[in-house]
């Protein structure tokens, strides 16, 4: 394929000669099994990109995640349902501990002193009669007072025109003088605590200004110590991990809870650069009382947090300084500089995962083997190679000769592909959304009326019939339909051309002489703009330019390349309105996008989307640790942020995977004799939850998956 790639681009007028050329260079797809006997204990995968690094901690791309997800494991992951089980861990258990200033120059409202017996007595009182708001707590203790001498940056002096930067002024000593602490042990995370414990205080937590507890020279330094440094309150959700006793990394050592505070300590190392930082910011303390305990204590509350420890776990003894100092001193290099981004380990990687590591040729193959002492049993695949390709169409033509076991359709590739009877044959529906985006800071977009009434000039179906093949469907708002916080009621925009004139008029548009609408004087014109090199996108703006320019609406059409449209224009937020897409993950939070706080510049929300009950929403959804509320809550999101429109929320993309039909499930009984089981697919309809009991046949099985039932 090399040598017909080449031709390729040096003689187009010999597509059609080389292609099938191509095509019977390589074996047949039924040859494949029965001339390697070890095919069938091998599973091929294919890649157009070569992994960057096999680390979890450290990789950010698909096809580095893809080998990463064999050879490490996490303490948790998903189920067919998609709720949580153990891996690593075999159960957890998340509670509660939150800290309450108390401060005896303050008094209560029958002008008792608010000392810490005071306090807690009342409290205990309440309790015993039954408060709701105490009915989670399972112990008080009181902390002593504290004091402690932080150093906050003073401020920068003033620059004189034209004059040199003077230098930086030197940190300034703050003190702080922290009162005593009442100490709660909570059974259940309740993001509601202090509000109602407020009520039964009459209003005390709220009399609580930090900066009563700080002595500072000057306010700013004050202020920014305050902030930093003294929580009157305080919420910590903690996790409690059991971990699976016995289970063993690839080289043999037993994995235990040091290796997970290892990870979390390698991760959060700024020598690192993980990408994976966001994930565990908000933890304040991993720590590991024995060797199969796990406690995680938050910062605050932060739900979305539980899902990041899915995230592959690292030997510890193959990675601290000791081993990383050994072998920077063996490299010739400065063990002080050495880090783990640096080590050999990320090109030979060891984890507890179902698959070992073998060997990596860049761009050509990575090898891994099973690993027999997997704590959940082996896999039935002996290998797993994953096949480096240069191009989609040698991915294609890979499949089609059997040295490749799967692959992902093209859409116009569907109606042919999807009732093959050599393939195992399943349709997915992305996680993902694409969207028109309209810029809320913009006088024509501030009116929900207009942006409804573009949204229902557009035939979404027709995008999907004809840009897509059919490969698709409607959506509705910002959740992926299979999630609970996908709200079902939700009816997709209609395609009402006249309807969406009417709210026009009704927001006071009117057509000129020329045909376009006008209002006080000024034409409702704007720019759609998307990035250069996706037709699809570029095919969106021009059936959206055409359904709105019918409604009177002047709009012209503009691609950019992609690091000059994101650079220049999106985080910039120097746009009208903007086609674009997002991959969606599996919680609720959507703060980073729709939050009125982060509408900044380099912001996720350059939309600039602000809503005051969709901000409580969405800051309630990520400190909920309750599913049912949490998943109540997102409901009303969505339907708020669908009334809204800040976007014209268009369709989510579906995708064909075909399998070889000669990959079954296989069980042993318990007289050692096959038994084959039917693909089961999980709730995002991916057929991959039960790859370990994957196998390849030398014929394809056939329903009820009897061994001696086998097409031949």
């Amino acid at each position: 394929m090399r040598g017909a790639k080449l031709l390729l681009l040096a003689a187009p007028t010999l597509v059609s000669l080389v292609l099938l050329q191509s095509y019977f260079w390589v074996p047949t797809f039924q040859d494949q099994s029965r001339g390697d006997p070890g095919r069938l204990t091998r599973y091929i995968s294919s890649s157009i990109a070569d992994a960057v690094i096999l680390n979890p901690t450290l990789s950010a791309d698909s096809a580095s995640s893809e080998v990463n997800a064999l050879v490490f494991e996490g303490l948790i992951d998903r189920d067919l349902d998609l709720s949580f089980r153990g891996r690593l861990a075999e159960s957890w258990h998340v509670f509660e501990e939150a800290y309450l200033f108390a401060d005896a120059t303050l008094r209560l409202p029958d002008g008792a002193l608010a000392t810490p017996e005071t306090l807690q007595a009342r409290l205990r009182t309440a309790q015993a009669a039954g408060a709701p708001a105490l009915r989670a707590v399972e112990a008080m203790t009181v902390l002593p007072a504290e004091t402690s001498t932080v150093q906050i940056a003073a401020a920068a002096p003033a620059r004189r025109p034209g004059g040199p930067a003077p230098p930086g002024p030197a940190p300034v000593s703050v003190v702080i003088r922290r009162p005593p602490r009442i100490k709660f042990t909570l059974r259940a995370v309740d993001q509601d605590f202090f509000r109602n414990l407020d009520r039964l205080l009459g209003g005390y937590v709220g009399t609580l200004d930090p900066l009563r507890y700080v002595a500072a020279p000057e306010p700013a330094s004050a202020r920014a110590a305050a902030d930093a440094h003294v929580r009157p309150t305080e919420e910590n959700p903690v996790i409690v991990f059991r971990l699976r006793r016995g289970v063993r990394f690839h080289d043999g050592r037993e994995l235990t809870a040091k290796d997970v505070r290892f990870t979390y300590e390698t991760l959060m190392d700024p020598r690192n650069l993980s990408p994976r930082v966001p994930d565990f910011e908000p933890i304040k303390a991993v720590e590991s009382p024995d060797s199969y305990t796990v406690r995680v204590t938050y910062k605050e509350l932060f739900q979305p947090g539980f899902e990041s420890w899915g995230m592959g776990i690292l030997p510890e003894h193959l990675l601290n300084r000791e081993a990383l100092a050994a072998e920077a001193r063996a490299a010739g290099k400065d063990p002080a500089a050495f880090s783990v981004r640096d080590s050999g380990f990320n090109r030979r990687p060891v984890g507890s995962g179902p698959f070992r590591f073998a060997a990596w040729e860049s761009d050509v193959s990575i090898r891994l083997v099973r690993y027999d002492d997997y704590w959940e049993g082996p896999p039935n695949f002996h290998e797993y190679l994953v096949r480096i390709l240069p191009d989609a169409l040698t991915a294609e033509l890979a499949f089609y000769a059997g040295t490749a076991d799967g692959y992902g359709a093209q859409a116009h590739q569907v109606a042919r592909l999807q009732d093959d009877p050599r393939f195992h044959v399943n349709s997915l529906l992305s996680l993902g959304y694409s969207y028109i985006g309209y810029n809320l800071r913009r006088p024509p977009f501030q009116d929900v009326r207009v942006r409804t009434a573009l949204g229902m000039a557009i035939d979404v179906d027709e995008i999907i019939r004809y840009v897509l093949y059919g490969q698709g469907g409607r959506t509705t708002g910002p959740y992926p339909q299979q999630t609970e916080f996908y709200d079902p009621g939700i009816k997709p925009l209609p395609y009402d051309p006249a309807g969406a004139a009417r709210l026009l008029a009704e927001a006071g548009w009117r057509r000129n002489a020329q045909g376009i609408l006008e209002k006080d004087g000024q034409p409702l014109e704007f720019t759609l703009i998307t990035n250069s090199g996706n037709e699809e996108r570029q095919a969106i703006m021009v059936i959206a330019q055409n359904a709105w320019r019918r409604l009177g609406v002047k709009v012209e059409i503009l691609s950019l390349e992609w690091a000059v449209f994101i650079r220049e224009r999106v985080n910039k937020l120097d746009f009208d309105a903007v086609v674009l897409g997002w991959a969606m993950g599996l919680d609720a939070d959507l703060f980073q996008i729709f939050h009125s706080s982060q509408a900044g510049p380099q912001q996720l929300n350059f939309v600039g989307y602000a809503n005051p009950r969709a901000d409580e929403l969405m800051g309630r959804i990520r400190r909920e640790y309750d599913e049912a509320r949490q998943t109540a809550m997102a409901r009303e999101l969505h339907r708020r942020i669908a009334h809204d429109q800040p976007y014209t929320f268009l369709y989510v993309r579906r995708s064909l995977v075909l399998m070889d039909g000669k990959i079954v499930r296989m069980v042993r009984r318990p007289d050692g004799t096959p038994e084959y089981l039917p693909f089961e697919p999980n709730r995002l309809g991916r057929l991959s939850f039960h790859f370990n009991e994957w196998i390849k046949t030398p014929r394809p099985v056939l329903p009820p998956y009897r061994p001696e039932l086998t097409a031949g």
